[in-house]
């Protein structure tokens, strides 16, 4: 075990203690940060120098960052701590409840929420008290009965603006979610005594056993089947709060019993394809996501969408397309490769399913307009484009798949390109 010399610290080492500090915030917000840690980030800045902005921050960033996923929370963290001069007062406004209409509401960064619950801890500041002498404003009583409850407005909030609670809050209600589907009447038929078909076949054998005389005429209807449900998971940088989301629903999907679809099968995507099909089977969610996380190893990584459809189709579409299967497409769309084999890979994604769904989470902004160039590639070979951010939005997938004429928003933003 590694054992450390002891720190000529000042008599009042103020810096000293507020890497302590900040070190436990990073620790209240999921950073593995011990002990060891701390004392190799105080050595780190004594030799670094407290000079520079930039240094100071990527030395503490070396020093308590091993992990892509913790590169949001560290940076809203260390900004909140360190370089906003005003950090509680800003805290203070993204922990208390805001009245719609009475004050101007603020969205949170990606990660801020987490990171002001990090640095205030439990216990919230009381306000101070108004002095005798100070003259009292005008009063305003606000009847709360009427206003959203906290699960109400959970299932609106962007997924990359919620604090730990409310991830794991958010975590149970997709647990409760459901996806059903209506079933598809094949051509396969199934004996009913309403059916209005005339199965001529057991009418005739039916006779043979009576001695060639008919006594009735059976019925058919056809027979109902399910879908298969494919679903294609984005894991890059940009979508990797949404997808960790999504992969919650969708585990909570594949093991609900009686919902309605044949299988489902999952893929990851980033810079390469990965199936977590098998993954998704285990009945623990968090061993199941750890698990996928583990066989994907492009997590928080780059986006070449093309080349991992390219692969699916080529792949992948016999052995989990058949039979008319739905396609849910969870991506932004930001991709630099070429927009020509996107589009073309896209095409025959179109082609091989039933339903193709695209959610983005990029639809959550109002000003939304397809101008990326992969977007716009691959806009046009969707049945419905849909958005992806939120609880709602992911409960709106039902009447998305029930509904073979809901397009979303493509109507709207295919008058756009």
């Amino acid at each position: 075990m590694a054992e450390y010399i002891p720190i000529e610290l000042p008599e009042n080492p103020r810096l000293a203690q507020n890497i302590i500090h900040f070190a436990r915030a990073l620790r209240r917000a999921g950073l593995p940060v011990g002990p060891g840690r701390v004392i190799d980030a105080v050595r780190a800045v004594e030799a670094a120098g407290f000079t520079d902005r930039m240094d100071f921050y990527w030395t503490l960033h070396a020093c308590f960052v091993n992990r892509p996923e913790h590169r949001t929370v560290f940076a809203q963290i260390f900004r909140l701590y360190w370089r906003d001069p005003r950090y509680l007062e800003h805290m203070m406004s993204l922990m208390l409840p805001a009245v719609r209409g009475v004050q101007e509401e603020k969205l949170a960064m990606a990660a801020e929420k987490r990171a002001a619950q990090a640095l205030l801890g439990d216990q919230m500041p009381e306000l101070p008290e108004r002095e005798q002498g100070e003259e009292e404003g005008t009063q305003i009583e606000i009847d709360a009965s009427m206003t959203m409850s906290t699960e109400e407005k959970l299932r609106t909030l962007d997924f990359e603006q919620m604090s730990n609670e409310e991830m794991a809050q958010a975590k149970r209600m997709l647990a409760r979610l459901k996806l059903p589907v209506k079933p598809i009447m094949s051509r396969r038929s199934m004996a009913s005594a309403q059916g209005h078909r005339l199965d001529y076949r057991k009418t005739i054998r039916d006779a043979l056993r009576r001695g060639g005389e008919i006594h009735s005429i059976a019925r058919a209807k056809p027979r109902p089947r399910w879908p298969n449900l494919v679903v294609l998971c984005d894991i890059s940088g940009s979508m990797s709060h949404y997808s960790r989301m999504v992969l919650h629903f969708l585990h909570a999907v594949a093991n609900e019993k009686g919902a309605g679809w044949a299988r489902v099968h999952a893929f990851t995507f980033g810079t390469q394809l990965t199936n977590i099909t098998r993954h998704l089977a285990t009945r623990d969610v968090d061993a199941a996501l750890k698990a996928a996380g583990a066989e994907a190893h492009d997590w928080e990584g780059g986006t070449r969408i093309g080349q991992c459809l390219h692969q699916f189709n080529r792949d992948w579409t016999r052995r989990v397309m058949g039979q008319g299967a739905v396609v849910l497409l969870i991506t932004d769309g930001l991709d630099r490769d070429d927009a020509g084999a996107l589009e073309k890979e896209m095409e025959r994604l179109h082609l091989s399913s039933r339903r193709l769904i695209w959610l983005n989470p990029l639809l959550r902004w109002d000003g939304f307009a397809p101008k990326a160039t992969g977007i716009r590639a691959m806009l046009p070979h969707v049945h419905s484009f849909r958005a992806g951010h939120s609880i709602a939005s992911l409960e709106d997938l039902a009447t998305a798949i029930s509904r073979p004429d809901d397009m979303g928003e493509k109507a709207r933003l295919m008058q756009m390109l």
